[in-house]
C-alpha cells in the first residue's frame, strides 16, 4: 500500500483555505476603502464650503468689523433665506450667509440638523474657541455619518450616527 495516498487532497484543501482567507481579506479591505472614500468626499465638500465662505468674507467691501453679519456663534441660527431665493448676486451679508447655509445643508449629510448647534463663524485668537477677539477667522462645519465612519470623530457613544466636524482658520 502506498503511504502517500490522500496527500494531494490535503494539499488542495490547504490551498483552498489559503485562497479563501485571502479573498475574505480583500473583501474586507474593499469595504474599508468604500468607507474611507465616502469620508474623503464629505471632508472635501466641507473644506470647499468653508473655503467658499472664507472667500465671501474676504470679498466683503466693508472689511470685517467686529460686528460683522458673517459671525455666527454656536447655538444661534443662520439668517432666513431671502424671499426671492438665492441669486449669485446676493448683496447683503445676511443673504449671502443664508444662501451659504442652505447650500451646506443640501451638500453635507445631516447638516441641516446641525446648522444651529455645530456650525460657527467667529473671530478667534486660539483654535477651537470663539472669544470674538484676535485677527483669525474660524469656520466650523459639521455633518453626520454612520457610527464609526468618521475618521477623526471623538464621539464614543453608541448612537447610530456620528458627528464629524471640519474647521478652517485663516488670518484676514
Amino acid at each position: 500500500m502506498n503511504k502517500a495516498n490522500g496527500f494531494s487532497m490535503i494539499e488542495i484543501l490547504v490551498t483552498l483555505l489559503l485562497i479563501t482567507v485571502g479573498i475574505l481579506g480583500m473583501v474586507a479591505l474593499q469595504g474599508k476603502t468604500l468607507s474611507y472614500t465616502q469620508d474623503s468626499v464629505q471632508r472635501n465638500t466641507a473644506a470647499a464650503l468653508a473655503n467658499d465662505l472664507m472667500e465671501l468674507i474676504r470679498a466683503n467691501p466693508a472689511g470685517l468689523p467686529a460686528s460683522s453679519g458673517f459671525y455666527k456663534a454656536s447655538g444661534t441660527a443662520f439668517p432666513g433665506l431671502p424671499s426671492g431665493g438665492c441669486a449669485s448676486t446676493s448683496t447683503t451679508t445676511s443673504e449671502q450667509l443664508a444662501c451659504w447655509a442652505d447650500r451646506a445643508s443640501r451638500l453635507l449629510p445631516g447638516a441641516s440638523g446641525l446648522l444651529t448647534s455645530d456650525f460657527y463663524i467667529c473671530r478667534t485668537a486660539t483654535p477651537g474657541t470663539c472669544a470674538n477677539n484676535g485677527s483669525a477667522i474660524e469656520i466650523q462645519v459639521a455633518w453626520t455619518t454612520k457610527a464609526g465612519e468618521c475618521l477623526e470623530s471623538t464621539d464614543n457613544s453608541s448612537n447610530a450616527n456620528t458627528k464629524c466636524t471640519y474647521r478652517l482658520r485663516s488670518e484676514i
